[in-house]
């Protein structure tokens, strides 16, 4: 089998190769834009590492002059830097760094993993159309990418990066691979180093994990090595609380199931654009809705233990959801979660309950729908999808086949639903603020919000089809409201 770089590519490294014959410096291409090609899952936007000798920094300030790239010191103890190159629609990542050692074979023994350990000089890499015979593998990680398997180059691999324990499973979600038995036993005995590594790259790796199709299997497995519980200590106390003859699993054990069930469902919804652009969408960084939402059923049971209460022989859980999404707000916070992250997961743990509570009723109105839009507003999607993973996630004696079946089809009919208002055009409003200051002399206040809410609710659901009706609407409510 051939392996070579493509040709977008080839142009670029070309250019640093002829910028390093200026500055007599040799460069390897090493780690993972090598691993990539191997295994032809080659990133849209490249990222390439790069090591040489020494004075990485000055060469790679030099280069980014010469090419017209963004240019930030990593590491200045160790020699690190980064330069950012965009051509035409691509972003590059070009990472450079000194030696970790006197030699190259040195210097690879410092890396994470074997599939990452693998190196090829520059020259060799712009020179030849088959990198196959010509890639540098000291630590055999060819070998374990054919066993598709993740193991450490050197058993000081997580005391030099203990974020190195994250990454072997956000590498093996992506490949699909396996971890070795021996990292896997250097994994227990070093998790607790976890605590030094910032929050920022431990979110970005457990992001990895949530973005991949196949999630559930490795959070599984950071859950046996309690690695978890260092990431999120708050869900400890959801084992072995037991929710009574509607489930068949504790609270804990039901929250892993229905980020299960929610794969199973995204990929149900694969091959419909809306569902699928909508869980595409980037919130924050690079974060899309779909690796959201997979925390989000992790968490939405999150504040029954807090809840939890016993009412005669039966156990109750009553106001779980508002106290899960308070516990969310301060995982979400711990993570450095943006902003708009933080809004739409306590979104979706606050309002997961209302899509069964809608399939639950004998006649879902109108009402019951314009306000769940608009409470849920951009989520609502989002909290349909959970919805329907914890509805198929909960499995007790009790559990009736004919409510398991109104509640798909109702959940099913608003995802539809959401998405078709998405592209109406809303309708123009029949009464605005001025209007009501001329016809009821008001003054600027909270009474205004209340009442151009309710009049969208009433028009929107047919019950406001004038100007008129819409201003005697708001003449009851105005009295309504003097009478409080």
């Amino acid at each position: 089998m051939t392996f070579s770089i493509r040709p977008q590519d080839i142009t670029l490294l070309k250019e640093i190769h002829r910028f390093a014959l200026s500055q007599k410096a040799k460069l390897y291409i090493v780690g993972g834009y090598l691993r990539d090609i191997l295994s032809k899952r080659q990133k849209d936007n490249p990222d390439i590492d790069f090591c040489l000798s020494g004075e990485s920094l000055r060469f790679g300030r030099k280069l980014a002059s010469r090419i017209g790239a963004g240019f930030v010191v990593l590491d200045k103890e160790h020699g690190c830097c980064r330069l950012v190159k965009r051509i035409k629609d691509k972003i590059y990542t070009l990472d450079f760094a000194d030696f970790r050692a006197a030699t190259l074979k040195g210097d690879l023994l410092h890396r994470d993993f074997t599939i990452n350990s693998l190196a090829i000089g520059l020259l060799e890499a712009v020179s030849n159309k088959d990198l196959s015979g010509l890639i540098i593998d000291p630590y055999h990680g060819r070998q374990d990418m054919q066993k598709k398997i993740i193991r450490v180059v050197n058993h000081k691999s997580f005391d030099e990066d203990p974020l190195r324990i994250l990454r072997a499973f956000s590498l093996a979600c992506i490949f699909g691979f396996k971890i070795d038995q021996g990292t896997l036993k250097l994994i227990k005995a070093k998790k607790n180093k976890l605590s030094v590594v910032s929050w920022e790259r431990i979110r970005d790796e457990l992001f990895k994990i949530l973005h991949r199709p196949n999630a559930f299997g490795y959070l599984k497995d950071l859950d046996k090595l309690r690695i978890l519980n260092l990431v999120m200590p708050e869900i400890e106390v959801m084992r072995g609380v037991n929710q009574g003859p509607y489930h068949h699993l504790d609270v804990f054990k039901h929250s892993l199931e229905t980020v299960s069930q929610l794969e199973i469902i995204i990929q149900e919804y694969k091959d419909d654009r809306d569902v699928d652009n909508y869980l595409n969408a980037v919130i924050s960084g690079q974060r899309q809705r779909r690796s959201l939402i997979k925390l989000g059923a992790f968490l939405h049971d999150i504040g029954k233990p807090g809840a939890r209460r016993r009412k005669g022989n039966k156990t109750i859980f009553h106001g779980h959801e508002r106290i899960g999404a308070e516990i969310t707000k301060i995982i979400a916070k711990r993570l450095k979660l943006s902003n708009e992250e933080l809004a739409a997961l306590r979104k979706m743990v606050f309002w997961h309950l209302r899509p069964g509570y809608m399939g639950d009723s004998k006649i879902l109105t109108a009402r019951a729908k314009f306000r769940y839009f608009r409470d849920c507003a951009e989520e609502a999607a989002s909290v349909l999808l959970l919805s329907l993973a914890d509805q198929r996630s909960t499995r007790g004696p009790l559990t009736c086949r004919q409510s398991r079946l109104r509640h798909e089809e109702v959940v099913s009919g608003l995802i539809k639903e959401y998405f078709r208002k998405l592209k109406e055009k809303k309708m123009p409003r029949l009464v605005n603020g001025d209007e009501l200051i001329r016809k009821f002399r008001l003054k600027p206040s909270p009474l205004f919000g209340k009442i151009l809410s309710r009049l969208e609710e009433l028009q929107a659901t047919g019950r406001l089809k004038s100007k008129a009706q819409a201003l005697e609407a708001a003449r009851k409510i105005i009295t309504k409201e003097a009478r409080k």
